[in-house]
């Protein structure tokens, strides 16, 4: 019989990355449940340091994500099972009032696709202008979402928003799609091996656990913490 291939090992600093970034945005996901639904300070969620750290955490998380593009086997297959799942969350919480219509599970399943059609394009790119041309396209389409301003209904995924769009996570194509390339250029070199020893070889605790399920704790942490509020505005309304 021929020998089973060796499962790759996975690279626990990127878990670990991954992990800890899944577990910021939860900490702040429950800091505003506190704020909107227990009355505490609005000060707790929205302050200069944590307005900061929202986008490093975030930006941490698509980032890895275009990384694991460079070692998955179907970014097609992942994208799409990715915003299926971002689909139900849109319908759950549009029945609770809270609707999520383009959050980060959006973003990252469109990505995962777009990247599953167009990789050979951005793989025929120079490797050393990848990273020169993601950065300039992330400025740029920043700016022009903030500064062109364009009125239509339509264009909320990109980031043009109209008055009355709500989502209460939203992350838009434009700029994050280039923070994700930007990943697929990096993966190029995680994968072929080209980073310090230490970097493969590390071992960290507890964050590569939370990291390989990255997927699944971002799903539930949500009604989780939506519980764990309710329950304290029941010990609060009862002491």
């Amino acid at each position: 019989m021929p020998e089973a291939k060796p499962k790759k090992e996975r690279i626990q600093s990127m878990d670990a990355l991954r992990g800890l970034a899944v577990v910021l945005m939860v900490i702040h996901h429950f800091l505003y449940d506190l704020c909107a639904f227990l009355g505490a300070p609005w000060w707790l969620f929205s302050n200069p340091v944590f307005n900061f750290l929202h986008y490093v955490f975030a930006g941490t998380f698509v980032l890895l994500a275009g990384v694991s593009s460079r070692f998955s086997r179907s970014n097609l297959k992942r994208g799409l099972i990715v915003l299926g799942i971002a689909l139900v969350i849109t319908l759950v919480t549009t029945l609770m009032d809270m609707p999520i219509r383009f959050g980060v599970l959006h973003m990252l399943g469109f990505c995962m696709v777009f990247y599953a059609l167009t990789h050979k394009l951005w793989e025929s790119i120079p490797t050393p202008v990848m990273p020169i041309l993601c950065i300039f396209l992330l400025v740029g389409s920043a700016l022009a979402v903030q500064m062109i301003p364009i009125r239509a209904n339509f264009l909320w995924m990109f980031g043009w928003i109209y008055d009355g769009f709500v989502s209460t996570d939203y992350f838009p194509i434009f700029p994050w799609l280039f923070v994700f390339l930007l990943g697929t250029w990096l993966g190029k070199y995680i994968r072929e091996r080209r980073f310090p020893g230490w970097f493969y070889s590390m071992k960290v605790p507890i964050f590569p656990a939370i990291g390989r399920h990255a997927l699944v704790v971002y799903v539930v942490h949500q009604p989780v913490l939506y519980g764990i509020t309710l329950v304290l505005i029941w010990l609060k309304a009862v002491f």
